[in-house]
């Protein structure tokens, strides 16, 4: 009996179950591609955060305790590859003379190196010129002391005489802030910024050079052993941080009191895991609607069939068989449908995989993925049996075998509508969305040095309320529209359907409850597509921008802090190939009452020409309003909001800030008038620093001597243009090109996880958009063929027969696009704003993916184009051949 049902299913029916079975596959193709793409991204950004530290562990020997004790300490404790000691040595300055002149910096750091650190941590120290061993200068302290390999310089020791070395080489320190940093002490107690003047000596020469030093000041002599660790880490970067930290926590234990350990890795692991949790977050917020949607399309599909399932069940009960052996005929064709659509599934996650990532596993274990896929096989047998057995159930237990085999019945309104609970849910959706995007509200919370990270997941209900209030808004005025708006509905149909207008428009009415779902489902997949391609192009430009923010351009070129280049040095960096213009910046300090913060000198009219000033980098105008303000006025001033509310500051105040006068060295009072708030600008730093006209602060203190040169290149070649600023300035300045900024600043949420993500969404949006419009469409019509036959035999034309057809279609497209274009706008705001952790800076106006959206609306046109075409078809069959099929 089974076999012969589910062979009949297979022949009469062989469209819908195929529709059913696509329903589900996307479903399952989505939750294993998502899933096992989510699982290798948090294991990639473990490894990345591993690559990204150069020195595992910075273990910092206490006073008192033996360095010898505590590197054999430190080698010995388990994960340990590598423990070498370095020494730091504080000097009084540099000097050297050069072409007739001498240099000298302020105080300085000297470390000693012990043979084969550079090959034990090749990420410390990157060379540029001269040898690689012997005495090694940094690139800042070797363009403050004008000085190349070969030269000479002084170093001043504090308690004995100068020592005089011969560089052997120049070199850069890429992680000079974790090398530099103040191990033990809270992050608000690091230094701000690493030291500019730093020579390294060999560890024998280190210790013939600072023994003086050491002998006249023990404390400013101090070691450290660098570590590296070969320690298994699990993928997930929270499993990782916790296991690298307790690994920390046990050897301080070991040296008892003797070493405190500076966890680089653990602070890596740290920013990766808050990572995570957001790639965690954004596939709760932008993959589940997408498996939700692809249920609600199964349901759909296998509801379009209700009705006629209902009569073939009447027939069968009629006939004498049983309730059980009824419903083991609906488990049946729901395990069909089910396995059918999983295998599916899993081949299209597979093929995705293979086509976008290499692998099918999309980079995971293959334990993982097997969990993934067996998952989304269980969810596709769920959706089948809540799609399929469950109303099967429920009618059989619900209704009677003379009101099943009724054919024409009456078209009721949902009881839910009574109770207004689309109203209800939208209004709760603001109220959560306004207390989830206040200003001190954080959707992650991870406190420093703390194992466990906490989520907000309530802040999901806003999004997910509106998404299903909504989609229950617009079912409920798709409904009343068709109910009410028979006469409005005739007229506009007339151009089709002609004389039959007005059996179209009562024919659309009927059928509301079908139309009314097909529109929703539609609204719900042309929103899930715009949201997400909107959040992706948000944060696509938001990191841009952020970059650029860091950089301050296409390539910046950073003068040596006390450098006397004006801004005629602009010049001969103009002429080089590559560069459009190029933008003077002045880097100064200023002091506010007490506090010391940074103080840049633009030229409104022209700082614009390198860089881009957005209106969310300041507060009381716009970017061009305030640029304007300062050409206007050139004693006008930009301040932080927190200099503003410390002060207590109204617009137009007079500020008085102490400069350095070129001429005397000292600081003298200079007046400013508050014009107006920065929270962003391009160099700056994130904190407390001031904006002002560069024209006046040269004015003011005697010097027009520049600190930055922005470079625009027309946002191509940043990379040759640096190479060859670099070739043209030597050691005396500092190159850097946007590029290699994007790599630093972008976290690998950035650079891994949201990019994957949203490819595998964006591409499946299109699928359901189109399965929403077509397929749904496709099989009401095959469904109402019985009225296109009788209505043949009641005299319809052919040509009347297509309007009827092809104004449901126009109903469903015009009614779907305007819904999932309004619900899609409203999801994207609130996406953006109750997401803003994952946002640095805020985005200025969301980005919105044109070419993607046309995509979409194209893919969803053909096929609803395609489901009309195909019901026009079946529409002018013989009537006598349908009816009898029927």
């Amino acid at each position: 009996m089974i076999i012969t049902w589910l062979s009949g299913l297979v022949r009469r029916r062989s469209g819908r179950l195929l529709a059913a079975a696509l329903g589900i596959s996307l479903a399952v193709a989505l939750v294993a591609a998502l899933g096992s793409f989510l699982t290798a991204s948090k294991s990639t950004m473990t490894d990345r955060a591993v690559r990204s530290v150069a020195v595992d562990w910075q273990v910092q020997v206490q006073p008192g305790a033996k360095p010898d004790t505590v590197l054999h300490t430190v080698r010995s404790a388990p994960g340990t590859r590598t423990a070498l000691p370095v020494g730091f040595a504080h000097s009084t300055g540099f000097h050297a003379r050069t072409s007739g002149s001498t240099q000298s910096t302020g105080p300085g750091v000297v470390l000693g190196l012990p043979p084969g650190y550079r090959s034990a941590f090749p990420g410390e120290i990157r060379q540029l010129t001269g040898s690689a061993s012997g005495v090694l200068i940094a690139q800042q302290t070797a363009a403050n002391l004008h000085v190349a390999p070969g030269d000479t310089i002084t170093i001043g020791r504090p308690g004995g005489g100068p020592a005089h070395v011969k560089v052997g080489g120049v070199v850069d320190l890429p992680q000079a802030d974790s090398l530099f940093q103040k191990v033990g002490a809270p992050p608000q107690t690091q230094p701000t910024a690493p030291p500019d003047n730093v020579i390294l000596l060999p560890a024998a020469q280190f210790t013939r050079t600072t023994a003086p030093i050491k002998a006249a000041d023990p404390a400013a002599v101090t070691a450290q052993i660098h570590v590296a660790r070969d320690a298994r880490l699990p993928a997930d970067p929270a499993a990782a941080y916790t296991a690298v930290t307790g690994a920390a926590h046990n050897t301080e234990a070991r040296t008892a009191g003797g070493g405190l350990v500076g966890d680089n890795l653990g602070a890596a692991l740290d920013s990766a895991r808050q990572d995570a949790l957001y790639a965690q977050i954004l596939f709760l917020f932008l993959g589940v609607p997408g498996a939700v949607l692809a249920a609600l399309l199964t349901a759909t599909v296998a509801g379009a069939g209700a009705d006629r399932r209902r009569r073939e069940q009447a027939l069968l009960r009629t006939r004498g068989l049983g309730s059980r052996k009824v419903v083991g005929l609906a488990v049946t064709e729901a395990a069909a449908v089910g396995v059918a659509g999983g295998l599916l599934g899993l081949g299209i996650a597979a093929g995705v995989g293979r086509a976008a990532f290499g692998t099918a596993s999309f980079g995971s274990t293959a334990a993982s993925a097997a969990g993934w896929f067996a998952l989304a096989v269980l969810l596709g047998l769920v959706i089948a049996a809540a799609a399929v057995l469950v109303p099967a159930v429920r009618d059989l237990r619900q209704g009677t075998v003379t009101e099943a085999r009724r054919v024409v019945g009456r078209v009721g309104t949902p009881r839910w509508m009574k109770f207004y609970p689309d109203l209800i849910l939208l209004a709760v959706s603001y109220f959560v969305f306004r207390a989830s995007s206040s200003n001190n509200y954080s959707l992650v919370l991870a406190p420093e040095g703390v194992p466990t990270i906490s989520v907000s997941y309530w802040a999901f209900l806003g999004p997910a309320l509106l998404w299903l209030g909504s989609a229950l808004l617009l079912w409920r005025l798709v409904t009343l529209a068709l109910t009410y708006g028979r006469r409005p509905l005739a007229r506009l149909v007339r151009p089709l359907t002609g004389a039959m207008a007005a059996t179209t428009a009562a024919s659309l009415s009927r059928q509301r409850r079908p139309l009314a779902r097909a529109v929703v489902l539609l609204a719900l997949a042309l929103s899930f597509a715009v949201s997400t391609a909107a959040f992706n192009s948000t944060y696509q430009q938001q990191a841009e921008v952020d970059a650029r923010l860091t950089n301050g351009a296409d390539v910046t070129v950073t003068q040596s802090p006390g450098s006397r280049t004006g801004p005629s040095a602009a010049n001969p960096l103009a002429a080089i190939p590559g560069v459009r213009h190029v933008e003077p910046l002045q880097h100064r300090f200023a002091y506010v009452g007490a506090d010391l913060q940074d103080l840049y000198g633009v030229r409104p009219s022209t700082v614009t020409s390198a860089t881009s000033l957005q209106n969310a980098y300041f507060a009381g105008g716009s970017a061009k309003s305030l640029m304007s303000k300062l050409a206007a006025r050139p004693d006008s001033l930009l301040v932080s909001e927190e200099t503003v509310k410390d002060f207590q500051l109204a617009p137009g105040d007079t500020l008085k800030l102490r400069l350095q006068d070129a001429h005397t060295k000292t600081f003298r009072t200079v007046p400013f008038h508050y014009a107006g708030v920065v929270k962003e600008f391009p160099t700056a730093p994130r904190d407390s620093f001031f904006v002002a006209n560069a024209g006046y602060i040269a004015k003011t203190t005697g010097s027009d001597a520049v600190g930055t040169f922005l470079v625009d290149t027309g946002g191509g070649n940043q990379k040759a243009v640096a190479t060859r600023l670099r070739h043209q300035l030597g050691t005396t300045a500092k190159v850097t090109d946007i590029t290699q900024t994007r790599s630093q600043v972008g976290s690998s949420l950035t650079s891994v996880d949201l990019s994957g993500l949203t490819r595998i969404e964006l591409a499946f949006a299109v699928l359901l958009a189109a399965g929403a419009g077509g397929i749904v469409l496709a099989l009401g019509l095959a469904e109402r063929r019985r009225t296109f036959a009788i209505a043949t035999v009641l005299g319809a034309t052919r040509r009347q027969l297509k309007g009827l057809v092809f104004s449901e279609a126009a109903t469903l497209t015009a009614a779907g696009l305007a819904g999932g274009a309004l619900i899609g706008w409203a999801l994207t705001q609130m996406l953006v704003k109750v997401l803003t952790g994952v946002f640095d800076p805020p985005p200025e106006a969301v980005a919105v993916p044109w070419p993607y959206l046309a995509l979409t609306l194209a893919a969803a046109l053909a096929a609803i184009a395609g489901a009309a075409l195909s019901g026009v078809r079946r529409s002018t069959r013989p009537a006598v051949e349908e009816l009898r099929e029927l």
